[in-house]
């Protein structure tokens, strides 16, 4: 299939570097921040209970869904707060999560499959997750990043995917989006009137009958070997 690109959208989490592992890494870092720093904490509250906790708060405050940075933010200040430490311990003990949260480990063909992407169109990262692509190392090879947060609604409402658009300065049918998760990337772009590319890289099976992907690929490498093959004067940069 064969159609004008003339800018990509791309998730991030389980599309370019996957997530589960970088969790782990994420809570075990904060687990030891607070062995070091508020061990009143680190004892009423090891990491299965810290992980739940944060899982509860996002079951309780469905008003910041979108926001992962508030909800862990919250959870830390009642871990805090119930151990009897200074809950101003937040944003240091934040920090220690979220630098482990950006220390994530590439899909082997993401970076080279980025650099070539974006020498043809212009890329955008449109994410629910709260990780910081400057901190990463590859915001060079985007134009922006729009997170769910930021937004305000996450994924797959149709509004961030038209805010992206719109800072692209592209009409959604002439983008790509592409994403790893069936609802949030494919069904979410589709409904927003954007082209969409399913990265596939487990061979999960389709789960809808009336709808598919424009594109389906087990890695981003292919989705650049397409987009060079159907390269035309709309899906090459000036």
């Amino acid at each position: 299939m064969s159609f004008p690109v003339h800018a990509i959208t791309l998730d991030l989490d389980d599309t370019i570097w996957p997530i589960a592992p970088v969790i782990v890494r994420a809570e075990d870092a904060l687990a030891a921040w607070l062995r070091e720093h508020a061990p009143r904490t680190a004892e009423r509250w090891p990491v299965s209970a810290s992980r739940e906790l944060r899982e509860r708060m996002g079951t309780e405050r469905p008003d910041l869904s979108h926001d992962f940075t508030q909800l862990r933010r919250l959870a830390l200040e009642q871990m805090f707060r119930e151990a009897g430490d200074d809950v101003a311990l937040v944003d240091p003990a934040f920090d220690a999560f979220f630098a482990a949260r950006c220390a994530v480990e590439h899909y082997p063909d993401s970076v080279d499959a980025l650099e070539r992407m974006a020498a043809h169109v212009p890329l955008a990262a449109l994410s629910n997750g709260n990780a910081c692509l400057r901190t990463i190392g590859l915001m060079h090879l985007f134009e922006f990043q729009l997170g769910a947060r930021e937004h305000g609604v996450a994924k797959p409402d149709a509004s961030i995917f038209h805010a992206a658009c719109a800072r692209l300065d592209c009409v959604p049918a002439t983008v790509l989006h592409v994403g790893d998760d069936v609802e949030m990337d494919v069904v979410g772009a589709h409904r927003a009137g954007l082209r969409s590319c399913w990265i596939n890289r487990e061979e999960r099976e389709w789960p809808h009958r009336q709808l598919e992907p424009d594109l389906q690929f087990p890695t981003l490498a292919a989705l650049a070997d397409w987009l060079e093959t159907a390269r035309t004067p709309e899906t090459t940069r000036p």
